[in-house]
């Protein structure tokens, strides 16, 4: 498996813990644009807790639920309370420049993870690629031939035109449109009951025109098993790949419901954040962007689900 994207790290991981203990207790801010409710939100707090157990620091952590009025005043709060330093996602493309300007200003160092946003002057970026996960999605499914010239591609996600399913898109799109492969975004909503109703409703309705479902989020892509089994559809009649931070997918994975999912590192990218944070706050900048993520069949598939499992 090629982890190289993670090797830049190293030195951050090295150093948090000889940093902490030179230096006095910090706070630290870690907020969400996600759901406490969404299983990989579970994997990325894990992330945030274990690094604070680690360095001793004090880590604030907020989930706001695609609220991005709440999430703005969030990176405000900690603004004012004197944060040490922020990890904090984009919910929307361009929602966190303000915020991001107003805690650079007051020499507090911001961090994006997650998702990418460029257009906020963050210090760095910890992440996945999204427009690179797109298009390796896409390519996933033109190369194994499970797609072909003119085919229609369906494409669930939790928050329709939030930053993580606009930027896989972009990149979904150049692999399909050279090829007239068409594809339509639904929305599932956070809420996984209504999930697994929405997909099951849309999939009974167009089951016969769906050559390959792509899971733009990790709810969606966890929920192909169960919705496949309700609606009558076999293993592997329905290409899909996706999202697979989940034990939902991981295991998807290994019964043939998916074909290839990926691992965006969430503990690991939360960890590393808030090290990059540390950094900045004892003169060392962090000048570099730190990118995760690794796809997975059923091969490999074992190696995630341990994670994700605790062995």
């Amino acid at each position: 498996m090629n982890r190289r994207s993670l090797f830049l790290s190293a030195a951050a991981l090295a150093l948090a813990p000889a940093l902490a203990l030179a230096q006095e207790t910090r706070t630290f801010y870690w907020v969400s644009h996600g759901s406490p409710a969404d299983p990989v939100w579970t994997y990325f707090l894990q992330g945030a807790e274990q690094w604070a157990r680690d360095t001793g620091h004090t880590v604030n952590t907020s989930f706001h639920s695609g609220d991005v009025p709440s999430q703005q005043e969030a990176v405000r709060a900690a603004i004012a309370a004197g944060a040490d330093g922020i990890c904090s996602t984009s919910p929307d493309p361009g929602s966190m420049v303000a915020p991001v300007a107003e805690a650079r200003a007051a020499g507090i160092p911001i961090v994006n993870f997650n998702t990418p946003d460029p257009q906020a002057d963050w210090n760095a970026y910890v992440g996945g690629d999204l427009v690179s996960v797109g298009r390796q999605w896409a390519q996933y499914l033109v190369d194994n031939d499970l797609v072909q010239e003119g085919d229609f591609v369906w494409m669930p996600v939790e928050v329709p035109g939030a930053s993580y399913g606009v930027e896989e898109e972009r990149g979904i799109r150049e692999v399909f449109e050279p090829l007239g492969i068409t594809w339509e975004v639904t929305d599932a909503t956070l809420d996984q009951a209504e999930v697994i109703t929405r997909m099951t409703d849309y999939l009974t309705a167009n089951r016969d025109r769906i050559a390959a479902m792509i899971g733009l989020g990790d709810m969606v892509t966890g929920s192909v098993q169960r919705v496949w089994d309700q609606v009558g559809v076999a293993p592997g009649e329905i290409p899909v790949v996706g999202w697979g931070n989940s034990l939902d997918t991981s295991r998807a994975v290994m019964e043939g419901y998916v074909n290839a999912a990926m691992w965006q590192d969430p503990q690991a990218t939360s960890y590393m954040c808030l090290s990059a944070l540390l950094m900045e706050t004892s003169g060392i900048p962090v000048g570099f962007d730190i990118i995760t993520g690794a796809l997975y069949e059923a091969d490999t598939a074992q190696i995630y689900d341990d994670i994700m499992s605790g062995d």
